[in-house]
């Protein structure tokens, strides 16, 4: 499993609506506390791209 690397995280968070905000911070708080880091990745890219 690959480590998060911050940069990465604040880059797909910054891609986000302020509306969202309050969701991302909850998917972020997620990410660094769950043992499935990538899956969580995964599916917030797979989320900017349908976008």
């Amino acid at each position: 499993m690959n480590n998060i690397d911050i940069k990465q995280l604040m880059d797909m968070l910054s891609k986000v609506d302020k509306k969202d905000l309050q969701a991302s911070i909850e998917k972020a708080n997620q990410i660094m506390n769950s043992n499935k880091k990538d899956e969580i990745i995964n599916e917030i890219k797979n989320n900017l791209n349908k976008n």
